[in-house]
């Protein structure tokens, strides 16, 4: 007889959505620990640009997959995979109930659905693909990346240059070309020879605030990290004492937010005029997200945002049908 699946809650949203207080709530309901799934909240010292929870909430319940590398150092989706599950195995052994909150649609696929065997480089394509980028522009590189690929371009922001190049390398992997009608998009990829997520009985939630409360918050939110009236200085402050102990050149600086500061402390825009983009930036990536989620037939789609007293209630009977489920499924004894 197979042991019984384990109870995994997944939840996801838009940035901005409120899915670190909805985590929140449900994990002190539930006893409970979360399973960041984000593809910046990893880097250390990285913590206004990435809008992380905050040291108090992570007192409150128990993370795990944040701060867990230097921003020097890469986070690949394969090493987020392989972490997360080594954290949702200790979870479990723990009988606690593992609830994964995140944005990363692509981070959230490997932990999911396992990665597929990565196909051989092409020499000196890399390279080329930069300096596409550098020459033309990340916009320019970004739109090969959406003929190739939609659905891959639609998870990764046309700022995070090695992301977009890597899909790139993949979808024209085994002799394909740009213009080939057989190439196979990485997204059709990722079905072949796949390692997934066994033992586990997914729930999976999805926060779908009104577009303009979810912009409104999305305003708020960019602006408030770039406000010089904080008492850390604020995201331009936290960029330049991290470009002068990782460099310029230090990947996650490409990220949303980060790229508009680093612009600032290069003279290229105000604060107004980064704050704009910034707004803007975080906006087309939250269509982005929602593009993605939406292809889950098996999402239970919540209309509001995390904080919402009536969203927190219905998340909250979800996760207890789900348990109940799982009960009469397994019962103990």
């Amino acid at each position: 007889m197979n042991p019984p699946d384990h109870p995994l809650i997944v939840l996801v949203g838009p940035t901005a959505s409120g899915k670190t207080s909805l985590a929140i709530h449900l994990a002190r309901q539930f006893n409970g620990e979360i399973i960041s799934c984000d593809s910046v909240a990893v880097y250390r010292e990285m913590e206004i640009g990435t809008a992380k929870p905050t040291h108090e909430e992570r007192a409150l319940v128990p993370h795990h997959m944040i701060d867990i590398a230097w921003p020097d150092e890469p986070c690949t989706a394969g090493d987020y995979s392989r972490q997360s599950r080594e954290a949702l195995a200790g979870i479990t052994e723990r009988d606690h109930l593992p609830i994964v909150a995140g944005g990363t649609g692509l981070y959230l696929r490997a932990l999911i659905d396992g990665l597929f065997p990565a196909p051989p480089q092409k020499p000196g394509q890399r390279e080329r693909l930069r300096n596409i980028a550098s020459t033309r522009g990340p916009a320019y590189l970004h739109r090969l990346l959406t003929r190739l690929d939609p659905t891959a371009a639609a998870a990764i922001h046309a700022n995070d240059i090695p992301k977009v190049v890597r899909a790139i390398e993949v979808s024209l992997a085994a002799g394909q070309s740009l213009n080939s009608s057989k190439r196979t998009p990485m997204t059709e990829q990722w079905q072949q020879g796949r390692d997934a997520l066994t033992g586990y009985r997914i729930l999976r939630l999805g926060l779908n605030p009104a577009r303009p409360l979810l912009y409104e918050r999305i305003n708020q939110r960019a602006a408030a990290m770039f406000s010089g009236e904080r008492p850390d200085g604020g995201l331009i402050e936290e960029t330049r004492r991290l470009i002068a102990r990782y460099g310029e050149a230090c990947r996650p600086l490409t990220s949303l937010g980060y790229a508009e500061a680093s612009a600032v402390l290069r003279n290229q825009l105000t604060r107004e005029q980064a704050v704009s983009q910034a707004q803007q930036g975080h906006r087309n990536y939250a269509k982005r997200q929602l593009t993605w989620f939406r292809r889950d037939a098996d999402m239970h789609w919540l209309p509001g945002s995390g904080g919402d007293p009536d969203i927190a209630d219905q998340a909250r009977d979800l996760v207890s049908k789900h348990l109940r489920e799982q009960e009469k499924a397994h019962p103990q004894g």
